[in-house]
């Protein structure tokens, strides 16, 4: 008679960091999220609301992946951009290898170009990722492709649509197949990295951009404050949106208190999505004069304090 298999015979498993790298705006965030299958990171159509390296954490088969959201890659100006770009770069050379996002509808311009430039000595394996696929036609994505190929020496070549999710599936067997044998650092039904109190503060920031569009600068910051279980099952959530000036503070509340109710509204319904339990969040404006030289803020975002 045959012996049934043991259930103790080690399990083969793959595990390793991709980190994303694009310029502003090219779907990053968006394609953590759809490769996740849950919210964990921002998205906005304005650029440059990533700030630290969140994780996204997929499991795919044997193998765990685990997506490092960089800040798009842009010119910096101001010492918070600085920290940004060099949190980007950061997350490119510690990765097990690295998803090179495109927006196929801009080509190769010369934000990617500089970035391929630079990719050059990064030594882990590239993967080009063409996104927004179902704006471009066909043959303008295979000269795309093509053009960057011969730009810099790409192990795999896919396209997709982050906001469709067309292409997500075959790149997320790519990954699994590509990140090194080894365990798993992150038990299998965690999703993110994240404190739940960080990804709180990042959801109710990405209402702040959506609600106020052009009328604040991008210096505004949240921090949770308190988070406490109700006898009911529900969660007590306090958050302080920071300002630096009065005049900022005055936009964010609006008339009445119309803005802020507004933002409060739309950021409870997705942190309770995400919590999946009722959620009861207060949210307060303060002005922090400054807060953009201030290196403790620098670090609460995971980012180091550029010195320079």
């Amino acid at each position: 008679m045959r012996e049934a298999p043991q259930e103790s015979e080690a399990r083969e498993t793959r595990c390793g960091f991709v980190a994303l790298i694009g310029a502003p705006n090219v779907g990053k965030s968006t394609l953590v999220n759809a490769l996740v299958g849950s919210k964990v990171t921002i998205v906005s159509k304005k650029v440059q609301t990533t700030r630290a390296l969140i994780r996204g954490i997929v499991v795919e088969d044997d193998a765990q992946i685990i997506l490092v959201d960089t800040p798009g890659i842009f010119a910096p100006k101001r010492r918070l951009d600085r920290a940004m770009v060099s949190t980007a770069w950061s997350g490119a050379h510690d990765a097990d290898l690295v998803c090179v996002l495109l927006d196929a509808r801009a080509g190769l311009d010369e934000e990617a170009g500089a970035i391929l430039s630079r990719l050059e000595n990064v030594k882990h394996p590239k993967i080009l990722v063409l996104n927004k696929i179902d704006l471009v036609p066909r043959d303008r994505l295979l000269a795309l492709a093509q053009q960057a190929n011969e730009r810099l020496a790409f192990d795999h070549t896919f396209m997709i649509s982050a906001l469709s999710g067309d292409g997500v599936g075959d790149l997320r067997r790519a990954l699994a197949r590509a990140v090194p044998p080894g365990p798993f650092l992150y038990p299998e039904d965690q999703m993110s990295d994240a404190p739940l109190r960080q990804l709180a503060a990042e959801i109710t920031r990405e209402k702040i951009y959506r609600h106020l569009h052009q009328e604040l600068p991008y210096q505004s910051t949240v921090e949770t404050d308190s988070w406490s279980g109700r006898k009911d099952g529900s969660v007590r959530i306090e958050q302080t949106i920071f300002v630096e000036r009065d005049s900022q503070r005055k936009i964010v509340l609006g008339k009445g208190g119309a803005t802020i109710k507004a933002i409060g509204a739309a950021a409870r319904k997705d942190i309770a999505a995400m919590l999946e339990q009722p959620v009861h969040l207060f949210l307060f404006v303060k002005v922090r004069e400054g807060w953009g030289d201030d290196p403790e803020r620098y670090r609460g975002m995971g980012l180091e304090f550029p010195t320079e």
